[in-house]
C-alpha cells in the first residue's frame, strides 16, 4: 500500500474511532469472530473495519493464521497510540461527568492486598462518605503487573513497595511513608504479656507470612539472619494478609504484617504487636503514576487524601475523618 496521503488528512478525514476500536478489540480477542461477539456485530462488518483501517493507514496491521490473528509492528505501534487516545477521550468525559457532578465518578485503582486493607481503604472510607455515589475499583496488583496495568489505563494509580531502585522511566513515584513489619499476636497469646522479647526467643514459635520465595518472605528471612539467627520456616505460608491476621488472633500463631495495618482497621483490635525487632524491613511505600498522563480531578482528589493520611501516620496518629473537597477545603466527615 502506498503512504503518499497526508498524515493529517488520513487521520483527521479518514480515520474512524470505531475502527481502532475494533482493531483493539480483534487484537484482545485474538480472532475476528470472537471480536464479532463481543461487539454484537458480524465478522464481514469486523473484517471492513479492519480494511478501511489498513486502507486509511497505509500499512498491513494484521497477520491472519490458524491460530487467529496477531498484530503486525505496524499494528502494535497503531495500538499502543491508540490505547492512549482512547484514554484521554474517555478521560475527558469522565472529568467533565466529574465537574458537573463532583458527586458521581469512577476511578481504577491498583495495590497489593496488603495496601488494600491499609491506606487504600482509609481513604476510600473517607471519600466514600464525602462522595458516596463515586464507584472505587481496587484491582490486586504488585510490581511488576502494577507497571502493565498503568501502561494498558486499566489502573489511572498504583500503590506499591518503592523498591529502592530506580523507577520506570515512564512512571512517577510519590513516595508516602516508610513501613516496616512488625510481629503480632492474639490477646490470648502467652507472649502479649511480656514488654520486650528478644528475636531468638520465637525462633521456635509457630509463625505465619507470605509465601516462600516472594519479597516479603525475604525480608522476614533477612531480618532473622541479620539478629544472627538462623530463619526459621513458617508453619503457615499465605498471602492473604486476613488469614495470616485470623491465625494469630485465634492465639497459637505468630504473624507478621505490615506495620501499618494495625492502625488503619477496628478489626484488629485482637491482635497485639509484640515489642521485639524486626530489623532491616524498613521499605518506602508510595503512589505510581504514568508519566504524561493527565490525573483526572478524582484521581488527584484520591492522592492529595492519601498524603493527608500519610502524615498522620508519620506523627504517629491514627488517621482522621477528615477529608479534602474538589475546592481544596477540609470537610468533616462522621
Amino acid at each position: 500500500m502506498g503512504i503518499g496521503m497526508q498524515v493529517s488528512d488520513r487521520i483527521g478525514r479518514r480515520m474512524k474511532l470505531h475502527d481502532l476500536n475494533v482493531l483493539m478489540v480483534v487484537v484482545q480477542a485474538g480472532s475476528m469472530s470472537k471480536a464479532a461477539a463481543l461487539l454484537n456485530t458480524t465478522q464481514s462488518a469486523i473484517s471492513r473495519s479492519i480494511a478501511d483501517l489498513e486502507q486509511t493507514i497505509g500499512a498491513r496491521l494484521l497477520d491472519r493464521g490458524p491460530q487467529g490473528v496477531e498484530p503486525t509492528q505496524y499494528g502494535r505501534a497503531l495500538l499502543k497510540r491508540g490505547v492512549v487516545a482512547f484514554d484521554e477521550l474517555k478521560q475527558g468525559v469522565q472529568d467533565i461527568e466529574f465537574l458537573s457532578d463532583p458527586g458521581a465518578g469512577e476511578l481504577r485503582v491498583g495495590s497489593s492486598p496488603a495496601m488494600s486493607e491499609g491506606i487504600v481503604l482509609a481513604v476510600i472510607e473517607k471519600l466514600s462518605r464525602q462522595y458516596p455515589r463515586v464507584v472505587f475499583h481496587v484491582a490486586p496488583a504488585g510490581a511488576p503487573a502494577l507497571f502493565d496495568d498503568l501502561r494498558a489505563r486499566r489502573i489511572e494509580l498504583g500503590f506499591a513497595q518503592m523498591s529502592g531502585v530506580a523507577p520506570e522511566e515512564d512512571m512517577d513515584q510519590d513516595v508516602l511513608f516508610e513501613e516496616r513489619l512488625v510481629v503480632v499476636a492474639g490477646m490470648d497469646n502467652q507472649w502479649v504479656r511480656r514488654r520486650k522479647i528478644k528475636l531468638a526467643e520465637l525462633v521456635n514459635e509457630p509463625w505465619t507470612w507470605p509465601t516462600a520465595g516472594t519479597a516479603f518472605d525475604a525480608r522476614v528471612v533477612e531480618a532473622f539472619r541479620a539478629s544472627g539467627l538462623k530463619p526459621p520456616r513458617a508453619t503457615v505460608y499465605a498471602d492473604a494478609i486476613n488469614m495470616r491476621t485470623r491465625l494469630a488472633a485465634n492465639g497459637r500463631f505468630l504473624a507478621v504484617v505490615p506495620a501499618y495495618i494495625m492502625r488503619f482497621s477496628a478489626k484488629h483490635v485482637s491482635l497485639k504487636v509484640l515489642p521485639v525487632e524486626l530489623p532491616t524491613t524498613h521499605r518506602q511505600i508510595g503512589i505510581i503514576t504514568l508519566k504524561n498522563r493527565m490525573l483526572s480531578p478524582l484521581a488527584q482528589l484520591f492522592i492529595d487524601c492519601a498524603r493527608d493520611i500519610a502524615k498522620t501516620l508519620a506523627k504517629g496518629q491514627a488517621p482522621s475523618g477528615r477529608a479534602k473537597n474538589v475546592s481544596g477545603r477540609d470537610s468533616q466527615t462522621t
